[in-house]
């Protein structure tokens, strides 16, 4: 992988065997371009899953390995998990952590553990109850939900909420009718298991607000390992739309 800069180079190939690079020349793409919103050579866009998670402009190899670590694993290595569907995928990488926020959470055990795979969990403090809020940096359609969680202190009543213009407090949350709401199984917090959603009410997606009324157990503490959702940005682009323009297969340009 290369970035050239006249006759020389500015970054060394780097050790990145699963990513693929292409040097495409704009005037060979002007519709694709256009379509992108390329406006300055050169641009540098990411996509994973044939869907667009991410764009830099600018030749800076420091700032570009900095993005090839971030969406390759790198330092956000263990913030997802890998069971997914078809045309979609794990959006943790897509949450923004600044919009992230869960009531009674104990001091120990916080929502920050359970959106990674690196270990530890989130646990209520107070009570069984817990609110839940994520925003991601753009906005989404979400496919299912993942919930690992044991069986004796995984949610039971889960409600799910979007695009919220203001915070929900307990009350509230328990008497306003959700996009969804969900009677969970101890089959359904097991690992590896997706919760489906009902695609077609969640297609636009800025923010969801999760509600978890109680667990499985009925007890005081719930405790989530994993939580994840499975879908894909609004913004998605078809790779089928890059056709070939000029010269045989195998050629480069």
């Amino acid at each position: 992988m290369l970035i050239s800069k006249h006759d020389g180079h500015i970054l060394s190939p780097l050790l990145y065997v699963c990513v693929l690079t292409f040097n495409i020349p704009l005037p060979c793409l002007q519709e694709t371009g256009a379509r992108e919103g390329i406006s300055a050579m050169p641009t540098f866009i990411f996509y994973k899953n044939k869907t667009k998670i991410d764009t830099m402009r600018g030749a800076d190899p420091n700032a570009l390995e900095e993005k090839i670590k971030q969406w390759k694993g790198g330092d956000s290595e263990g913030q997802e998990d890998d069971v997914t569907v078809k045309g979609h995928l794990d959006i943790g990488s897509f949450i923004s952590s600044k919009g992230c926020e869960c009531l009674n959470e104990s001091d120990e055990h916080t929502l920050e553990h359970a959106l990674s795979t690196k270990g530890g969990y989130l646990e209520s403090d107070c009570d069984e109850q817990l609110i839940i809020n994520l925003e991601f940096s753009q906005n989404m359609k979400l496919h299912s939900l993942k919930l690992y969680a044991p069986e004796d202190k995984g949610p039971k009543t889960v409600k799910i909420f979007q695009n919220l213009t203001k915070s929900l407090d307990f009350d509230t949350a328990e008497n306003m009718i959700a996009t969804q709401e969900l009677e969970l199984t101890p089959a359904d917090v097991k690992e590896g298991t997706l919760i489906p959603l009902r695609y077609v009410k969640f297609q636009n997606v800025g923010s969801v607000t999760i509600f978890i009324k109680d667990n499985l157990g009925g007890g005081d503490v719930t405790q989530i390992d994993y939580l994840g959702l499975v879908g894909t940005p609004v913004a998605k682009t078809n790779m089928t739309d890059f056709k070939r323009v000029a010269g045989k297969k195998g050629e480069s340009h």
